[in-house]
């Protein structure tokens, strides 16, 4: 292998039957000379990745072993493999391994949705929360789980088409001036009062039973949560997070702007579309299985994108990212607030407030200078 250089990326586009000297990947830099082929891997990226995957193991041993019923790792192994007692067997595989799924799922799912919006719009504010994305997930999973009565199946498929719904209208609204990120967070906050509104009224128009149960599903919480919704999100990530892994070199082109990027022969048109598709469809599907939890599609991409000091988007990190800040907040609230069922929603949506207000604070000194 050649030594590694970093590739220059130019706007013109290689002369026909040309093959292209240099091709930027999304994180790698590969050089191509003849036979021969020149890889420089981002180092601190994967050591911020393998960081990141080990505290989310540490996590998910704690989760499992601790709690009202300590066990022993041994008892957890025995447990996940079937050779476990039947009390060990009920508290690991039945009541904490699905939540625990659940969150890491979630988690990851939101994140990559953020990473993903906030990379098409150029803005930090360009999350599915923000935007009125989630809330639109809400509007499809309240009006299922109220007037429909639905499974989880058909509350999921109501979250998909909500916010794909409210994505298609945000779009409308900004149609033919291009997805500039400013424009793009001041409609979408402005369609997120109006979503919030419509859920408003829907739990008005229920049984108080139902009204109880809307409102704490609103609040965003990982309670209760069992193999059926762990199932469901688990193939939504596993289905969706690859297509948003395998369009990164894509996203970070784009990221470039669309000259540049049609250039380097992307489709701009369509790859925004397909990437925003894959956006919503990973809110809608985390806001089915556990609410609206905010502020870990905003924070989680941009505290990835700090370690990493990545100039593209690092999305595996990204979603690593998210699943250790849902998977820590579920902790603290389930070891913290021992007497209460404190929903996750609530401790998000707390540290995600300090973090919005010095995010404000710190765009605005940046907008003076």
């Amino acid at each position: 292998m050649s030594p590694v250089h970093r590739a220059d990326v130019t706007a013109a586009p290689p002369a026909p039957g040309k093959t292209p000297a240099h091709r930027v990947v999304s994180g790698l830099v590969v050089r191509t000379r003849g036979a021969g082929l020149s890889l420089r891997v981002p180092g601190r990226s994967v050591a911020v990745g393998t960081v990141l995957l080990a505290v989310l193991i540490v996590l998910m041993g704690v989760s499992l072993t601790t709690g009202d019923f300590e066990l022993s790792v041994t008892e957890v192994v025995q447990a996940l493999t079937g050779s476990g007692s039947p009390g060990a067997d009920f508290i690991v595989n039945t009541l904490r391994m699905p939540r625990l799924v659940t969150g890491v799922c979630v988690g990851a799912a939101l994140a990559v949705s953020g990473g993903i919006l906030q990379s098409l719009t150029g803005n930090a504010l360009g999350s599915p929360d923000v935007i009125g994305f989630t809330n639109g997930s809400a509007v499809g999973a309240l009006t299922v789980i109220i007037v429909l009565h639905g499974s989880m199946t058909q509350i999921a498929i109501g979250a998909l088409i909500g916010g794909l719904a409210t994505a298609a209208a945000v779009t409308l609204l900004i149609a033919g001036r291009g997805l500039q990120g400013f424009r793009l967070v001041v409609i979408g906050i402005g369609v997120s009062a109006l979503l919030l509104a419509v859920n408003s009224y829907l739990i008005t128009r229920a049984t108080f039973q139902e009204a109880l149960e809307a409102q704490a599903w609103l609040l965003g919480s990982l309670n209760n949560r069992g193999w059926s919704q762990a199932n469901a999100i688990g193939i939504a990530v596993l289905v969706l997070l690859p297509v948003a892994f395998l369009l990164a070199r894509r996203l970070a082109m784009v990221e470039m702007g669309d000259l540049t990027a049609t250039a380097l022969g992307v489709g701009v048109a369509r790859t925004r579309t397909l990437l925003l598709v894959v956006c919503v469809a990973l809110a809608a599907f985390a806001t089915a299985v556990a609410g609206p939890i905010w502020f870990i599609a905003l924070a989680a991409p941009q505290v990835a994108r700090r370690l990493t000091r990545s100039s593209t988007p690092a999305l595996v990190p990204t979603a690593l990212m998210g699943a250790v800040l849902l998977t820590a907040s579920d902790l603290a609230v389930q070891r913290l607030f021992t007497d209460a069922l404190l929903p996750v929603g609530a401790a998000t949506g707390t540290i995600g407030g300090l973090y919005l207000i010095w995010l404000l604070v710190t765009e605005s000194r940046k907008s003076r200078a």
